[in-house]
């Protein structure tokens, strides 16, 4: 029985379906907790007299921390298994996010936030692969982005009640709601989700085939008699792998793709909030900027997971990232107006569907083998553009640079990402 072909030509199961809604959970808990710093930032800001060069390396340590969870704890999904890693990184994020609640100096802050930012990391890198080894090859496209517009949708749900609860019990306790909801998605984890059957077939461990079987069982498929073969032994983290001549170019563009891309979105999810604040709006409404900075990243999200599978992946991103760009050069004609509101919801539309879909290139480019390694080192390198773009923002914020000038810096890495997506040259992303 060919198990791949079995995935790929029959209808989803609901075991499927259950995989994808346990990973869109989890993806929701880190658009919480990933925005819950940028919903709070005014607020501490107020509250501890904080400049935006404090706050911008604050932001930038919860980002160094994703960046080494998705480069050097994601790859040992490979090894542990995704479910496994999952669990891991739901405690340190539950954990770490409620100890937060507790900071009384920016140091606490940062450190918390780089901990917190190691599960966040790995979680996000395992989620994308998981999906992508239970999903039919032809709507892969479209269910991992589903999985991963989690994110907007759990950044918009905090940013509701971040401004209910901010104003009335104070920054702090937005710390405590989040990593106690973290914490609540362990059972979950363990009830819900089944490991990737890819996993035991190619690491084998302990009772693989016993395991294996009972998943097919309650897809409704036949088992199978015996495993294959076992694959020769990876390294720890087969970064090798990633740069031989079959993969080097691809590679590369999908991390300089990515890097321009959470440099812009990072600054936007970052400092949407100070910047509406800046422009005059209320804090109320400035948290609201978020908001729907994160309801058009849903939309956006979800679009370009349906356009991907119709018109393939590198057009679709590459006119997403055009897009993008174009919107946020012609910012100087909104600020101010009432249209600023829509102008937010239209940017995340853009970016966050544009870098989402990166992580479905990243899903197919890889092998089974090395797919947690390869997914985890694209957003590794996409993350350093994440660390640079708040830290670089909040260093030109500081120096009084006006909001539509930070519009036109932050254009130009998404011009680029727009340009190298159009130029992928893997026969694996259509």
């Amino acid at each position: 029985m060919n198990i791949k072909n079995l995935i790929d030509d029959r209808p989803m199961t609901g075991l499927q379906y259950s995989v994808v809604v346990v990973c869109f959970l989890m993806n929701m808990l880190d658009g919480m907790d990933v925005l819950i710093m940028s919903y709070t930032a005014p607020a501490i800001a107020k509250a501890w007299g904080t400049g935006p060069e404090a706050l911008g390396a604050v932001f930038s340590a919860g980002l160094l921390g994703m960046t080494i969870g998705t480069l050097f704890i994601s790859p040992l999904a490979d090894k542990i298994g995704r479910k496994n890693m999952m669990l891991i990184s739901a405690l340190i994020m539950g954990v770490c996010i409620f100890l937060t609640s507790f900071s009384t100096t920016v140091n606490h802050l940062l450190i918390f936030r780089f901990v917190s930012g190691l599960g966040i990391g790995s979680m996000l890198a395992t989620t994308a692969a998981l999906i992508a080894e239970y999903t039919p090859n032809k709507t892969k496209d479209f269910w991992v982005s589903a999985a991963i517009a989690g994110y907007p949708f759990g950044a918009v749900v905090s940013g509701l009640i971040a401004a209910k609860v901010i104003p009335t019990e104070g920054w702090a306790q937005m710390y405590k709601y989040a990593g106690f909801a973290s914490i609540l998605a362990l059972p979950v984890i363990l009830i819900f989700l089944y490991e990737s059957i890819d996993y035991y077939l190619k690491a084998q461990p302990k009772r693989a085939l016993v395991k294996v079987n009972e998943i097919l069982g309650k897809m409704g498929h036949g088992g199978i008699s015996e495993l294959p073969a076992l694959p020769p032994k990876q390294a720890a983290i087969p970064l090798d792998k990633l740069l031989t001549p079959e993969y080097k170019k691809d590679t590369i563009q999908l991390w300089a793709a990515l890097f321009m891309a959470f440099a812009t979105l990072y600054f936007l999810t970052s400092w949407i909030p100070k910047l509406a604040s800046n422009a005059g709006l209320p804090l109320h409404l400035a948290i609201y900027a978020g908001t729907v900075f994160n309801v058009g990243a849903f939309f956006g999200i979800m679009c370009q997971g349906y356009l991907s599978t119709k018109f393939g992946l590198k057009k679709t991103l590459g006119y997403i990232f055009i897009f993008t760009t174009i919107l946020m050069c012609s910012f100087s004609f909104f600020a101010g107006s009432g249209l600023l509101l829509l102008i937010f919801g239209l940017l995340g539309f853009g970016i966050q569907g544009g870098f989402v879909g990166l992580y479905a290139v990243a899903a197919r480019m890889y092998p089974t083998s090395f797919r947690a390694t390869g997914v985890g080192w694209a957003m590794g390198a996409g993350r350093l553009g994440a660390i640079v773009g708040p830290a670089l923002g909040g260093i030109l914020i500081g120096a009084g640079l006006s909001m539509t000038a930070n519009f036109l810096v932050f254009a130009v890495p998404s011009l680029f990402a727009g340009l190298i997506t159009f130029r992928l040259g893997s026969k694996e992303v259509s």
